[in-house]
């Protein structure tokens, strides 16, 4: 590829020194990345049934537990790995991401017990933690300022084929191999060495097709310490600022359809509907793949969008379907009824929409010297929304209703629309980018 062809691919202006193959590879890890995000949550009902036989009325608990103690690992982590790639590079840091995600795919079907189970996701967290903060760093050194958008919007693009795949492809296996023969332990560890071969194909992907990208000498030279209070710093801009909120919004919405939904919608099947757990999570499979289908389609719409107006309001229109769709599964009695489909379809809107214009609004201001210090920080944020979904969720999805965790990323979600409204009517300039 010549140097001209390599300024831009499928519509998106690249960095210098960037070319098309780089960014195919950037869009493959962001597919399996949400492939494996999907995953590994959507099979956590199936190993606390199958495997740990934890009762149903305890599972929401021990599903916010587990959640948690993953993202206290994951926001321990997620400082780390931004000033990591800050001096020695972004390639070897996501390699990484991917080997640590593949040994918890290994684990998990081997976990006997809880702490067994923990440990598991614990790889996964940490490997999530440093994945989730390069793709982000990648987007702003890869792609162009005036195209971030559009690029982000196939990365969503890419996300919502991941999940797709996740949901009609390795959450379904577990049953046919059950209809093939297999029992129920042998279909999912088989399902999980799939994911761990496919992570460890990634990795070599990485090593072999990836740019590493250009950071300053000085920052490779600075203590990791020095380089974690420059992005604290940072967040003096209110427009960073505001990109940690939306951070915890997004985040905290991964991981309630991630988590929750699938639980909500299997325990449903097996207590009113009498289904199997492979049965309940192929009918489930409707309904969350109706979430990542709109995730799908709605991805490169906010990737253009963003590109074309005030990134404020493009945050508002994301937040604003995610507090319709979450906020609406307070009047859904029946899951697998007409009336969730809309709700499916706003909750799958909101969910890509708030991931997108938050990480473009960051990679946007983010320093250049600092940008992966700056989007670990994010990235804590978005851990600590996570954490939040996790335990306050997981509490109300027990003790209250299952649409709890839904109900409350929906306020959250009002918080962030009403705070960037405030910021746009108060002139702060949301348009400058900082590199």
């Amino acid at each position: 590829m010549s140097s001209s062809e390599a300024k831009r691919f499928i519509g998106i202006n690249l960095m210098p020194g960037v070319n098309g193959w780089n960014m195919s590879g950037y869009f493959l890890a962001c597919c399996i990345g949400i492939m494996l995000a999907t995953f590994v949550p959507g099979m956590q009902p199936y190993l606390l049934t199958e495997f740990l036989r934890i009762p149903e009325a305890e599972q929401g608990r021990v599903t916010g537990q587990i959640s948690f103690i993953g993202e206290v690992a994951l926001i321990i982590s997620v400082g780390f790995w931004g000033p990591l790639s800050d001096r020695i590079g972004r390639k070897p840091v996501l390699a990484a991401a991917f080997a640590l995600v593949a040994a918890a795919c290994y684990f998990f079907p081997r976990s006997d017990t809880y702490l067994e189970l923990a440990f598991a996701r614990i790889l996964f967290a940490c490997g999530f933690a440093a994945y989730s903060c390069i793709v982000v760093v990648l987007l702003a050194e890869y792609a162009r300022a005036d195209s971030r958008g559009k690029a982000m919007g196939i990365h969503g693009f890419a996300n919502g084929l991941g999940a797709l795949i996740s949901v009609f492809v390795l959450l379904r296996l577990p049953k046919k191999l059950q209809d093939q023969g297999a029992d129920a332990l042998t279909a999912a560890a088989d399902v999980y060495m799939l994911v761990t071969w496919v992570c460890l194909a990634l990795v070599a992907v990485i090593l072999v097709g990836f740019k590493e990208s250009n950071t300053d000498s000085d920052s490779r030279s600075e203590r990791l310490l020095e380089i974690v209070r420059k992005g604290l710093r940072a967040a003096n801009d209110p427009v960073i600022l505001l990109s940690y909120g939306a951070a915890f919004v997004s985040r905290g919405n991964l991981t309630v359809v991630g988590g929750f939904l699938t639980l909500w919608l299997v325990q449903h099947g097996a207590l009113e509907l009498d289904m199997s757990t492979a049965d309940a999570f192929a009918r489930a499979g409707i309904i969350f793949g109706i979430v990542n289908t709109l995730a799908l389609v709605g991805a490169p719409a906010f990737g253009i969008l963003t590109d074309r107006i005030d990134q404020f309001r493009s945050l508002m229109v994301a937040m604003a379907c995610s507090a319709l769709g979450y906020g609406s599964t307070f009047f859904i009695g029946d899951p697998f009824g007409t009336a969730m489909i809309a709700c499916a379809i706003f909750i799958g809107l909101g969910e890509v929409g708030c991931i997108i214009t938050s990480s473009v609004l960051i990679a946007q201001r983010s320093p250049a010297d600092v940008r992966g210090a700056v989007v670990s920080f994010f990235n804590m944020c978005g851990a600590l929304g996570i954490m939040v979904a996790s335990i306050v969720g997981g509490y109300l999805f027990d003790a209250w209703r299952p649409v709890g965790p839904f109900v409350l990323f929906a306020g959250f979600a009002l918080v962030v629309f009403c705070w960037a409204w405030l910021l746009m009517r108060m002139g702060v300039d949301v348009s400058k980018a900082k590199g």
